[in-house]
């Protein structure tokens, strides 16, 4: 029922996005301005976030198999690369056009600009608060994840709105350019962001928000536990991380042995370690 309900919140903040998105970019074109075709290229890498969230729960809740024995959760980690490139290819292509920009900066309908911006940061509002109320973005990383792109993406309406302000005002012209590039900047750090940490997982690295040195020591804190070796943790998808080793017990029995084992599977499920396999050395 849970995933249900974060299944429709995300299927309608997804529609909704994408619909303002294309009248976002129409919008750009028709009154010349460059912060709403750059809000509307973030308003694209929402659409991608909240798409690869749906496929993460969708595609990720298919049963595991004899040949995928991990299941298909890894496809949020894929499908987050392709978001990674697409939030960098965008940023690029803002870059230029903004940078082209500068030399002429061309004349922008302010007022048609305005408008389309300030509907943009409504919609913005609407689907952050959407997800925010039913999609358990404190639990839920990749729903998280999509949570922070629209919060990024109502900031890029607010630059918008604070071009088209300046060159209503003003007539300063530039003010288009110089903010996309701002939101641009934006894009091009979340991408990175995302790029970043779905190699890490294929990598096979350390959950970021766990320190194996730390968790080592604790271990060894817990009674009898005299030696630690070949430990090894890493991430199947955001969520889900595993944990194996081999420790060394001081006088064990093989009751004690698995009080021991239960002690250490007790003390990492509560850093967020979901599956965990310990081998007893005697």
């Amino acid at each position: 029922m849970e995933n249900t309900s974060r299944i429709r919140i995300l299927m309608i903040s997804f529609f909704i996005i994408v619909t303002y998105m294309i009248i976002e970019v129409l919008g750009g074109i028709w009154t010349n301005s460059l912060a709403l075709i750059a809000d509307a290229g973030h308003m694209l890498s929402d659409a991608i976030s909240l798409l690869i969230s749906l496929l993460a729960i969708i595609i990720g809740g298919k049963a595991a198999s004899k040949s995928k024995s991990y299941g298909y959760k890894r496809i949020e980690i894929l499908a987050a690369l392709l978001n990674a490139f697409t939030l960098i290819a965008i940023s690029f292509y803002i870059f230029y056009e903004g940078f082209t920009r500068f030399k002429n900066p061309p004349e922008v309908a302010s007022g048609g600009m305005l408008l389309i911006a300030f509907i943009g940061l409504l919609i913005n509002i609407l689907v952050a608060g959407m997800i925010y109320k039913g999609g358990d973005t404190k639990k839920n990383i990749n729903i998280r994840s999509a949570f922070l792109h629209v919060i990024s993406d109502l900031l890029g309406s607010v630059g918008a709105i604070l071009a088209a302000l300046l060159i209503i005002c003003f007539q300063w012209n530039l003010a288009d350019p110089i903010i996309s590039i701002f939101v641009a900047i934006l894009i091009l750090l979340s991408g990175f962001r995302v790029f970043r940490d779905a190699v890490h997982i294929l990598m096979e690295g350390t959950p970021l928000n766990i320190n194996l040195e730390v968790l080592k020591k604790e271990i060894y804190n817990l009674e009898k536990i005299e030696d630690i070796s070949d430990i090894h943790l890493w991430s199947i998808t955001s969520d889900i991380h595993i944990f194996t080793c081999k420790i060394k017990v001081r006088n064990g029995n093989e009751y004690r042995n698995n009080e021991i084992i239960d002690n250490i599977e007790q003390l990492l499920n509560s850093k967020g370690v979901n599956h965990v396999t310990i081998q007893i050395l005697y």
